[in-house]
């Protein structure tokens, strides 16, 4: 019997999961919590372990911890939030709601699960249902910039521009430093041709250099006055802060375009194309080039590539049939 007893316990250890052959698990950080659910699967380090997959890139690994942890632990909400969230991400509306809900369930007053669910009712444009949950988070902390800010999403799709304006102020008030609304501040002015729009977009460039939106954004407000040096002088200023962005260099090549420079037009469309392969516009517009210029041959194959990418791209369509092609 002790016999017995010793061959028994002299038996394999018993082990949690085993290493995920990945290079996202060759991170240190994520390794040494691998090797922790080697020796035993824990609701906390699954969760812990995402969120590192998450931050990564590495979103299909990360759900699948997040998963594990609330199949683990369904007591945790933050668990539950983290699945809906990054499904939501990911476009799988149908999915995410259960999830998120089960986070509000679980911690009614998670003001952080309410305002994903909000996101998500604004993406279904359900508003009444993204106010409700807007407003339980507001009731609770009058001083909750995410909260006005989506407020002002709802209002700018209902084309209430007043209080849309208004709600993406009182966001910026509560976080001057909070990006998002000072950038919708910046497009809502550009819309009604007001030069405020510039001083937002510097703001918001100001708080974040790594974004370079706001200045294109600049240069888009110039290029709707028809300030066609200034435009390109915005965009030129995009490329140097970021040389693969690919908007600014449509930008300089529009403008070209109006200014009749079409070989150099021709020359910044044709950089779009390398930076976006899949741009139809970006190929209707060399093309463009090609037929003023004469090189009715180049043309038309820019035509036809816009079709591919774009197969109702009837300017595309129509310039064929103008150049007699097929």
């Amino acid at each position: 019997m002790v016999l017995m007893f010793l061959v028994f316990s002299c038996g394999p250890k018993q082990t949690g999961e085993a290493i995920p052959n990945h290079p996202a698990f060759k991170d240190p950080a994520v390794l040494e919590i691998s090797e922790k659910l080697q020796d035993k699967p824990d609701a906390r380090l699954y969760y812990q372990r995402g969120l590192l997959l998450h931050r990564m890139g590495e979103d299909t690994l990360a759900l699948n911890d997040f998963k594990k942890a609330a199949k683990m632990d369904s007591t945790r909400g933050e668990y539950f939030s983290a699945v809906g969230d990054l499904m939501f991400e990911h476009k799988d509306i149908n999915g995410s709601l259960p999830y998120l809900q089960r986070a509000v369930t679980l911690n009614p007053t998670d003001p952080t699960a309410h305002l994903k669910i909000a996101k998500l009712f604004i993406y279904l444009k359900d508003y009444t249902k993204a106010f409700a949950e807007i407003n339980t988070v507001l009731r609770q902390n009058t001083m909750t910039p995410e909260g006005y800010f989506l407020k002002g999403l709802i209002y700018k799709d209902l084309k209430d521009t007043a209080r849309a304006i208004s709600s993406f102020q009182t966001a910026q008030q509560v976080d001057p430093e909070y990006k998002d609304p000072i950038i919708q501040l910046g497009l809502l002015y550009s819309a009604r041709k007001d030069p405020q729009a510039l001083k937002y977009f510097d703001n918001a460039f100001r708080i974040d250099s790594s974004d370079v939106f706001p200045l294109y954004a600049r240069g888009m407000f110039y290029q709707e006055q028809e300030n066609y040096e200034q435009a390109k002088a915005e965009f030129t200023r995009c490329i140097m802060h970021d040389a693969n962005y690919a908007d600014a260099f449509f930008g300089i090549g529009w403008v070209l375009l109006q200014q009749d420079s079409l070989e150099k037009a021709r020359k910044h469309f044709d950089i779009v194309t390398r930076l976006e392969p899949t741009s139809a516009t970006a190929y209707y517009n060399r093309g463009l080039c090609n037929e003023l210029m004469g090189n009715r041959a180049e043309a038309v194959s820019d035509y036809r590539q816009a079709l591919t990418f774009n197969e109702e791209y009837d300017a595309a369509r129509q310039a064929i049939a103008r150049l007699g092609s097929k």
